[in-house]
């Protein structure tokens, strides 16, 4: 997808659909920050507890990258339109129906 590309590209509303990182495949590349048209990802490093749950690969290859991945902070606001998905060079971004609130 292209830098172009706007929220006219996105076809639900929001809070319909959330952005799910996979920590094993981040690199933070920020390629997913730069495409969203509603500013769903920031960069961020990863806490003590977010790198305990991960393997000891996963862990080797954030610790390389310098922890840093992206985080979906506004995930609320995604309009599932895929540009993030389809930026994002190592697949780390899938888009899941959002659960409903209780």
């Amino acid at each position: 997808m292209s830098a172009s590309a706007s929220a006219d590209d996105c076809k639900h509303d929001a809070r319909v659909f959330a952005p799910i990182i996979d920590r094993a495949r981040c690199e933070g590349k920020e390629d997913c920050v730069s495409v969203c048209p509603y500013h769903v990802f920031e960069m961020g490093k990863l806490s003590r507890d977010d790198r305990r749950t991960m393997s000891f690969g996963a862990r080797l290859k954030a610790t390389i990258h310098g922890n840093r991945q992206s985080f979906a902070i506004r995930a609320d606001q995604c309009h599932a339109c895929g540009l993030c998905a389809s930026a994002c060079p190592e697949h780390a971004i899938t888009l899941a129906r959002a659960e409903a609130p209780a």
